[in-house]
């Protein structure tokens, strides 16, 4: 990435959603050369699949699909199916971000109904400050859900899940939604500009 053309260098910042925030975290923790990591509505803890890095290996969370639920609508509702990462033996699924260089920067939908998101930033925090780090910047939006998108995308409140292949419900209310994107948008930008630019603000945008 640091010898790609587009990217400015000297250093990096990561940003990811869902599965891709755990991927994200992973990257922070054990890669060097990234000083800023933004997650939207990310676990803390490893998931889907076990993560191999060297000779070191991080399970998988723990998950048990029949505690998955049924909206009024017939979407399914998969909050529940994971086991909590600070129960024995799914701690070790947990990835150690405190290894990270950079600050964090946690977008947590308070409707986000496929993951904890909340208790995954709150477990973050905890953990970051009991290994003498900053706690990280957490920012929460109430009414909304999973998929905080960029600005003016129509709300994703449902869709047919990519690995499950069901209707996934991922919460959220259009209204709250919509205006989450925009600010959440113009948060992470000045957060990277700060700590990839030092610059501390961002002109809104125009779109």
């Amino acid at each position: 990435m640091l010898r790609h053309p587009k990217v400015k260098g000297p250093s990096i910042g990561l940003l990811g959603f869902s599965k891709g925030g755990d991927l994200c975290l992973s990257m922070a923790s054990f890669l060097k050369g990234i000083t800023a990591t933004v997650l939207i509505n990310t676990c803390v803890a490893n998931t889907m699949v076990p993560l191999h890095y060297k000779d070191m290996t991080i399970p998988s969370l723990d998950y048990d699909l029949k505690k998955h639920k049924i909206t009024e609508s017939g979407l399914f509702d998969f909050m529940d199916t994971w086991d909590n990462p600070l129960e024995e033996p799914n701690s070790q699924s947990l990835i150690p971000l405190e290894k990270a260089q950079g600050p964090f920067l946690f977008i947590v939908g308070m409707d986000d109904q496929s993951w904890k998101s909340d208790f995954y930033a709150q477990i973050a925090s905890e953990r970051l400050q009991a290994h003498g780090k900053n706690r990280p910047q957490i920012i929460c939006y109430s009414g909304t859900g999973h998929c905080i998108d960029p600005p003016y995308f129509p709300p994703s409140i449902s869709s047919v899940h990519g690995v499950l292949n069901q209707p996934v419900f991922y919460g959220g209310e259009p209204r709250a939604h919509s205006r989450a994107q925009v600010d959440a948008w113009q948060q992470i930008q000045t957060f990277f500009r700060k700590h990839l630019n030092d610059k501390k603000s961002v002109k809104p945008s125009r779109l």
